[in-house]
Formats: C-alpha cells, structure tokens, sequence
C-alpha cells in the first residue's frame, strides 16, 4: 500500500534515505504517511521514528492538511523498533540507573504522544504485523482500519522486557485491564478479526480494499470541521483521565472555543438554510 505518487518498495534500505524509507505525500487535504522498509516489516530505526514525529507536527500546524493515514508497504505494518538502528548507545560512562528510562521517554513515548496530541484525526491503515511499538502506534491512532492478514502482538514478554511506548496506558483504556493483561503476559499474535471484536479495530476489510477504505475515511474527515474534530479528539482523550466534573468543565471550554471558528458559523446557517455545509477547516 502506497500513497498518491509514492516510489516502489526497497528491497535494501542500507542506501536509501530516511525521507524514502518513510514515505510522505499530500492528497486532498490527506498527510499520508508510510513507512517503506518492507524487507524489515518496516521495524522502525531512530531515524525513521523522528520522521514520523516531525511529520505530525507539521500535519498539526498546516491548515492545508485536515486528516492523516499511516500505513505501510510490504507484508507488515511494523515490527517494533529496530534495536540495531534504534537501540541506546552505550554511554561512554557506562550505563546508569536513568539511561534506558530516558531513551524511552525521549524516544518510543515522544512517537505515541505525537500521535495521541496530533490535531488532526490520524487514521491508522494496518497492512500486516503490527508489533510491540508498531502495535502501540496503530493503536493510539484515531480510527484503525486492518487489512484480514493483519496481527497484533505485544511482543515483549517474548523478549523478557516490559511494554513500552505507551502500552500499558493504551491498552487498558482500549479493551479493559484483564484483556490487556492477558495480550501482555502471553504476547500471543492477535489476529485482525479478534481484535476488532475485543475493539482495538474500527473495520476489518479484504488486503485489496485497505487503501480504498481508509482513503474514504481519511477524505470524510478531511471535509469535516477540522476544529471540531480536534477539539473532540481532545475531550476524548482527556476524559479517560479526568473525573466527571473535570470532564463536563473541559467540554464547555471546548465549545466556547469552538463556537469562535468560521466552521461552526457555517455549520449552524448552513442547518438554518436547509443546505450541506461547506467546511474549510476554519
């Protein structure tokens, strides 16, 4: 799966950019973006990792984008992180207590955040196996849309380590924390259709109408009103941390801001004069 104007797949990384081993492309109003290392399931190095981060914040900050995919070329959507292009360098003092904690929150937690505080709706195409920090950036997308060969594996117990990038905050919040506890102390791979009936999936569709899906959704959204779908993705997020007073307090501030936008001006004439809204994302 490719987006508009893409190059083909790369069956050696070792010479390639990092702008061509992540993938970007802008299409009607549409960030696309995919990660090209199909010949590493795309594991993902520290490199590609910063990509992907500057990349929603620049999706966040431009009014031209109003929707984001991320999705994959090849057989997986992305193996985790690449140790070996990702893993820590030993500090020339040796490791401390504090070293491996840092690289975590400067490293798989700033990709999981950026996409959790992204401004825009961020959709998540699943075209293969989505593992360990894979898994964790599919899931903290908005909306998820997987391809029927796709997988889910919190590969971690596999390696003797705990799940990071955000996995113990995400996964409870998604399915409960017996779910989640029985995903992270087995690390057994979770086939699409069970996930999407536990509800870590919006939509379970045939590998050959993945892209077609996820386009439609991506455009529905992008001709949304952008502020509105920002603001709500925030309560949304917020709520599953906040009590009930909190909550209500936080989405009456969010109407207020968002009664100021050019979007919900057109939004309320356009239900008074019986017409279809015409949003600009203002």
């Amino acid at each position: 799966m490719t987006p508009p104007s893409s190059s083909s797949d790369p069956s050696d990384s070792s010479s390639l950019s990092v702008d061509q081993l992540v993938l970007h492309a802008t299409d009607n109003a549409v960030s696309w973006i995919t990660l090209n290392r199909p010949a590493a399931l795309n594991a993902l190095t520290r490199d590609q990792r910063e990509r992907v981060i500057a990349l929603l914040g620049e999706a966040s900050a431009d009014p031209g984008v109003r929707a984001v995919v991320v999705t994959a070329t090849g057989k997986g959507f992305c193996a985790g992180a690449d140790l070996r292009g990702n893993g820590p360098a030993a500090p020339a003092h040796g490791r401390v207590p504090g070293d491996v904690a840092r690289t975590i929150r400067l490293g798989a937690q700033r990709l999981i955040t950026a996409v959790l505080d992204c401004e825009k709706p961020v959709i998540a195409a699943v075209n293969g196996t989505a593992a360990g920090i894979g898994a964790h950036l599919a899931l903290a997308c908005d909306l998820v849309v997987a391809a029927e060969e796709a997988k889910f594996i919190e590969v971690f117990v596999r390696r003797g380590l705990v799940p990071d990038g955000g996995g113990a905050y995400l996964l409870p919040r998604l399915i409960g924390p017996q779910r989640a506890k029985e995903l992270m102390f087995f690390g057994d791979a979770l086939p699409a259709a069970d996930a999407e009936r536990l509800g870590l999936v919006n939509r379970v569709v045939p590998a050959g109408e993945l892209e077609k899906t996820a386009r439609a959704w991506a455009e529905r959204l992008a001709a949304g009103p952008t502020r509105a779908i920002a603001l709500t993705k925030q309560l949304v997020n917020a709520s599953l941390d906040s009590d009930r007073t909190a909550a209500l307090a936080a989405e009456a501030a969010a109407q207020e801001i968002n009664m100021t936008t050019a979007d919900a001006n057109e939004g309320v004439a356009s239900f008074v004069e019986r017409r279809t809204p015409r949003y600009r994302g203002l």
